[in-house]
Formats: structure tokens, sequence, C-alpha cells
């Protein structure tokens, strides 16, 4: 999630402090449309793998939460 954070503090230069866990990143405007695609490089980058957005929704990106649960933690077998 540091590198997720880091990202964000970079692209909103005045953000003060940490982002919490379920703050609404699109609401917030930490994410907006024109960093959608770099953010989803960032994510690919991160876990090696390409991610559909055929199978996503905006929601899945909404909170750093969220984003840890859909895309960094390994598929189990529950999952399956």
């Amino acid at each position: 999630m540091q590198r997720i954070t880091e990202w964000l503090h970079e692209k909103n230069p005045g953000l003060d402090g940490p982002i919490g866990p379920d703050e609404d990143l699109i609401e917030a405007r930490l994410i907006d449309s024109m960093d959608f695609l770099e953010f989803i490089d960032l994510l690919e980058s991160m876990t090696g793998e390409t991610i559909d957005l055929q199978q996503s929704t905006i929601d899945d990106f909404r909170t750093l939460d969220r984003i840890r649960d859909r895309f960094l933690q390994p598929a189990g077998p529950a999952s399956a």
C-alpha cells in the first residue's frame, strides 16, 4: 500500500497527512479521470497482472481497503 499512498501524495502535493483506509479517493478527488489510467498501470505493475476493467467497477478503486481487498490480496480457494 505504501507505493499507492506515495503515488497519491505525488499526484496531490497539497495533501497533508495520511490517507485513511476507508477514505473515498474519488470523492476526495485524490484520483481523477486524468490520472485513472496511470493508477491502473501502477496497480498492474504492483501485481504483475492485467486489470480487466470489464470485470471491475469504480467501487473497486474507491478506497485503499477496497483496492487492497480486490487487487492486492492473493487469490485463494474461496475466490476461485
